[in-house]
């Protein structure tokens, strides 16, 4: 297979969105344990404190990844960061510079909004840490302004984000914004347009993600099982 199929396993999905979504990291790890034996060898996932709320402190961070790393060992492991778990710019820097000394449980790359106030600041942080950059794209307004300031050193890939509601026009056009950038672009939608994203990126031979974090519905839009049924439907 020559592109990534990410799994994203949980997001900001609230305990209780559905029966499936992993929030504990011992849940994370067992979703990750059935997407790995169906080929997953990236993930992205959000870590919560012990009442399910999403958090960048470090020995959160560090628990989920470390219990997520121990039971797949072989595979990448993201983490968000996320403006609205830490909105103070400068906070959010110190916390995730702070991930530099997390050992087994440093993420390998983490994903910052370039929409977001402080995503620079964000990206140094994750740099320093020694930790890769997954830049999320969520716009055209975002893409321009990507362009504009230059690749972050460190960034592994860029992560361009149809909204829901929106078409593989808009897959397109954010496209063609990011392609004089030259690095490697993961490509997915949200809830209803997660599908129509998904096989276009499939198309065009790029990376990509399905989980759910992204969706809650399979193809047919029943209610999706879980992670793995949803990564089944996506191969």
């Amino acid at each position: 297979m020559g592109f990534v199929l990410q799994a994203c396993l949980n997001g900001a999905r609230e305990p209780g969105s559905h029966p499936s979504v992993p929030i504990t990291p011992q849940q994370l790890a067992a979703d990750a344990v059935e997407c790995a034996e169906l080929g997953v060898t990236s993930f992205h996932l959000h870590p919560r404190d012990v009442v399910g709320l999403e958090v960048l402190a470090g020995p959160e961070v560090a628990t989920a990844v470390s219990v997520v790393r121990a039971a797949v060992p072989h595979v990448e492991i993201g983490v968000t960061t996320a403006a609205w778990i830490v909105p103070d710019p400068v906070r959010r820097a110190e916390l995730v510079r702070g991930w530099a000394g997390l050992s087994a449980g440093r993420p390998d790359f983490a994903s910052v909004n370039v929409h977001e106030d402080g995503w620079r600041d964000a990206a140094a942080a994750l740099r320093d840490a020694g930790i890769g950059i997954e830049l999320g794209v969520f716009h055209e307004e975002a893409a321009r302004s990507l362009v504009d300031a230059g690749v972050p050193e460190g960034t592994v890939r860029v992560l361009a984000e149809v909204q829901p509601g929106e078409t593989t026009r808009h897959a397109e056009r954010l496209l063609d914004l990011l392609a004089p950038l030259g690095v490697p672009i993961l490509l997915h939608g949200e809830d209803d347009s997660a599908w129509p994203v998904l096989d276009y990126a499939l198309s065009r031979g790029l990376d990509t993600r399905i989980g759910l974090e992204d969706t809650l519905t399979a193809r047919d839009g029943t209610r999706a099982l879980n992670n793995a049924q949803l990564v089944k439907l996506a191969g």
